[in-house]
């Protein structure tokens, strides 16, 4: 495995990758590196997106496990490997010659040949009191992760979003008890309104106020005109923003979401970005990720850049094998130009015999075979 190390200016460590963020994505890219013998430093904030959930689901062998303690062991999975986690907040990134350099808050800098950005994304919660505070508790976002907690409870939707009714429908499958509270959004279509009313789902106009806590627990949801619904879990569709703003020093910039739930940082499939040598995974790229995704993603991208660092690494070795071998051509070439010289060249004597020998052998000139005896002459 190489080693990081420090450049001749004593200001930036070099790595072959730097990974900005250490979340299931951050972790698992930097962990895939690792293994494949690079030197890599995970730069991370400790600010996960989920730290409010008590756990998280869906995560083979890990199902329930805490969220901070999942992080911690991704990041001692990362150390046991001889890769590397700063807790620091990465502010800037930039080109240089041969790679990328960032800098943290702290002043630190890191250099390296690739960049792998997993910075995650904010939810902007709608501005109802008492939502933010029971975030990741019993006011949810996501069924697969939250809906076996809830099930057969009494559900609400909070409409407003554009997956407001996608989120109803799916909640149905955990519950039959659903209903979504409409809110401050549009006017449902006709064909929402049959595929609701199919599955059994209510729907509540007005807006909603505010919530009814009871000892620590959700019991319903308060409307302006002073009406209370009994629900214990409020699903919510935030507004999902990407946590972009270190990209600006390279051009690239997070951009509104093509369904309208917020933005995102475009990649491709392997995680590639419009800047050569940049990466992202995670919720940064992809919104509607979930941790065991943004884990497979992290690991995408994390073999993406190692199968473009071992071609870059591939064609400089081939380029120093031709340099070496040019003076030894050169050098042979001279001998046997200085030879044909000395001789007279292919037009010499030696030359015009060493042609004259393939071409005619026995018949060449001068070398023509005498005739044969007849024997002694008869008297």
């Amino acid at each position: 495995m190489s080693d990081h190390k420090v450049s001749e200016d004593k200001k930036s460590e070099e790595f072959d990758v730097v990974v900005v963020g250490g979340g299931a994505a951050g972790l698992s890219g930097a962990l895939t590196l690792a293994r494949a013998r690079r030197s890599v430093v995970v730069i991370d904030s400790g600010e996960p997106r989920n730290a409010p959930a008590a756990g998280a689901h869906g995560l083979l062998s890990r199902d329930g496990v805490s969220p901070l303690e999942l992080l911690r062991i991704g990041r001692e999975e990362v150390a046991g490997y001889g890769g590397q986690v700063v807790s620091d907040v990465a502010v800037s990134a930039r080109r240089v010659a041969g790679g990328f350099v960032v800098e943290a808050g702290s002043g630190r800098r890191f250099r390296a040949r690739r960049l792998l950005v997993t910075t995650g994304l904010v939810d902007e919660v709608p501005e109802v009191p008492g939502l933010r505070e029971r975030w990741g508790r019993d006011v949810l976002h996501c069924p697969y992760c939250h809906g076996w907690e809830v099930r057969d409870a009494p559900i609400g939707v909070l409409g407003g979003s554009p997956l407001s009714v996608h989120q109803a429908l799916l909640f149905r499958q955990w519950s039959a008890q659903v209903t979504l509270f409409l809110h401050t959004g549009a006017e449902l279509a006709e064909d929402e309104w049959e595929r609701l009313a199919a599955r059994g789902i209510a729907v509540v106009d007005g807006e909603v106020t505010g919530l009814a806590v009871v000892e620590d627990r959700l019991a319903g949801v308060r409307l302006a005109s002073g009406r209370r619904v009994p629900v214990e879990a409020l699903a919510v569709a935030t507004r999902m923003v990407a946590r972009g703003e270190v990209l600006a020093g390279l051009g690239l910039s997070a951009v509104e979401h093509p369904m309208g739930v917020g933005t995102y940082v475009p990649s491709d499939a392997s995680g590639l970005t419009e800047v050569a040598g940049v990466w992202a995974a995670g919720n940064v790229t992809d919104l509607l990720a979930n941790v065991p995704v943004a884990q497979a993603a992290g690991f995408q991208a994390a073999a993406a850049i190692n199968a473009d660092l071992v071609a870059e690494d591939t064609d400089a070795a081939l380029a120093r094998r031709r340099s070496a071998a040019a003076p030894e051509a050169a050098s042979e070439g001279a001998s046997e130009a200085a030879s044909e010289a000395g001789s007279g060249g292919v037009f010499g004597p030696a030359g015009e015999a060493e042609v004259c020998a393939r071409v005619l052998g026995e018949r060449r000139h001068g070398l023509e075979p005498l005739p044969r005896s007849q024997g002694p002459a008869q008297p």
